[in-house]
């Protein structure tokens, strides 16, 4: 598997488990949980756009 591929993988993965974290704060009665879960999957969005956008050589995504 190349790089790239690798690349692709984990941010589909990073993606995947934002989605879960997402529909588990969605379900969460508490609200601090709610919030935690709704921070960790905003972070790890955050961080497979950033993946993403390093992967395709777009090192400035914000410009």
């Amino acid at each position: 598997m190349s790089g790239t591929d690798e690349s692709r993988g984990r941010v589909r993965q990073m993606r995947e488990k934002a989605k879960e974290l997402d529909e588990a704060a969605s379900r969460s009665s508490d609200p601090k949980e709610r919030q935690r879960l709704k921070d960790k999957a905003q972070r790890l969005k955050a961080q497979s756009d950033q993946e993403s956008a390093m992967g395709t050589g777009d090192i400035y995504p914000d410009r």
